[in-house]
């Protein structure tokens, strides 16, 4: 979850929020296997994680493609990168980069690419899928996660609340747009890139924060440093009191239960440059 109130900073993460998101990227790992279990990745592959965190999907993956396969894990951001270093195995690897640049790749050479709540943080999408379609081999699988415009996650509705209950709507009204995509806008983007057999279906994900602090620090270090950006300290800590009263309308037993819907969506590389299947008579 995150609130931005203007362009994205890659250069707001630090140290200790990489290292935040390691400790309770759990999560995020958890919805991450929900999205490898439909592509399907075999012993040998050649997998790419785009937007690889500090590495625990992507290690997870490793495990998939066996002693014979090979997963590369990319992220613009050093600090994770640093964390998923210490993940590295003759069969793993990790560097620096972003999406819309994969020049460093030679074309056909990954039969898996996927993006794990990663899509809704990139500018200039459209260029990213190109370069996705571009790496992967005739027939190579692409799939992503994002959040749905249309069903934003029950904290960030909850967010949005507080922040109008402390005042501030009106003085940040960009602040809590929903960054992602809809089932309309990926299957253009993707159609557009040139992949085929398109399909995406809405998740709901349960997840359970221990409390309101808990919560608060996975938001930031998800968001490396734009969580409430363009809010003053002052205002921050409005937003903070509003939100963490708020929670407790969806506290059970166990901690704090709320809902996260992601849109999961899947599409193919054809088969041949023509983007028609070869006929088998």
């Amino acid at each position: 979850m995150s609130q931005l109130g203007g362009v994205i900073s890659l250069a707001q993460d630090t140290p200790g929020l990489a290292q935040a998101y390691e400790q309770a990227g759990v999560l995020q790992f958890h919805h991450g296997k929900f999205l490898i279990g439909p592509l399907a990745v075999k012993e040998g592959e050649h997998v790419l994680d785009i937007g690889a965190g500090t590495g625990r999907l992507t290690e997870f993956v490793a495990g998939l493609v066996g002693p014979t396969g090979r997963v590369i894990g990319i992220d613009p951001l050093e600090y994770r990168i640093a964390i998923a270093r210490l993940r590295q195995s003759t069969t793993l690897t990790f560097e620096t980069g972003r999406a819309e640049d994969l020049s460093r790749f030679d074309d056909g050479s990954f039969d898996v690419v996927y993006l794990n709540s990663v899509l809704h943080w990139i500018e200039d999408k459209a260029q990213a899928l190109k370069e996705i379609h571009r790496v992967l081999k005739a027939g190579g699988r692409l799939g992503l996660n994002v959040q749905d415009p249309a069903k934003p996650h029950e904290s960030r509705t909850l967010l949005r609340k507080a922040i109008q209950q402390a005042g501030l709507g009106d003085h940040h009204s960009d602040s809590h747009r929903v960054l992602g995509a809809s089932d309309d806008e990926l299957r253009r983007l993707l159609t557009e890139a040139g992949f085929t057999e398109y399909r995406s279906d809405l998740r709901a994900l349960v997840e359970v924060h221990r409390d309101a602090d808990s919560l608060l620090k996975w938001s930031e270090a998800s968001a490396f440093g734009n969580f409430l950006d363009g809010f003053s300290e002052t205002e921050r800590a409005m937003v903070r009191v509003a939100f963490t009263d708020l929670l407790e309308s969806k506290r059970v037993p166990e901690g704090l239960r709320l809902e996260r819907y992601l849109r999961f969506a899947f599409a193919r590389k054809p088969d041949n440059p023509s983007g028609f299947r070869a006929s088998s008579t």
